[in-house]
């Protein structure tokens, strides 16, 4: 059973996933500090001070603290964005490493199979 449960924890998946969560999970730090820490008194202080409030978090209408939720839509479209253009950074990636290595192909010349039958061909005229 511990066997089992080593290999299940071990496997690639389990620990890839492991690590894209921490990861996740600092970057979602981040992006809510550059929300509060940044983004907000740079651009939305004017908007603030126009309800009245300090800060983003203490926008409430009719009881309903929206602004906790208009911070969360704008990390979540900030982590879109810049989740967006890394993978688009990694599939040009991928795709120029795959385009290399196509090049590096055709450029290798003939394969041994092509080489040996030569040789046969000719070992066979003698």
């Amino acid at each position: 059973m511990l066997k089992e449960l080593k290999d299940f924890l071990l496997r690639g998946n389990v620990v890839d996933l492991a690590v894209a969560v921490i990861i996740g999970a600092a970057f979602g730090q981040i992006i809510t500090s550059l929300v509060d820490d940044v983004l907000t008194p740079l651009f939305l202080n004017p908007a603030l001070k126009a309800a009245q409030v300090e800060k983003i978090a203490d926008l409430i209408w009719n009881g309903v603290a929206y602004g906790n939720f208009l911070s969360a839509i704008i990390n979540f479209l900030i982590i879109g964005t810049v989740l967006f253009f890394v993978v688009k950074a990694v599939e040009k990636a991928q795709n120029l490493g795959a385009k290399a290595k196509a090049e590096e192909e055709e450029v290798a010349g003939p394969s041994e199979v092509d080489l040996l039958q030569d040789i046969k061909a000719l070992l066979e005229k003698k």
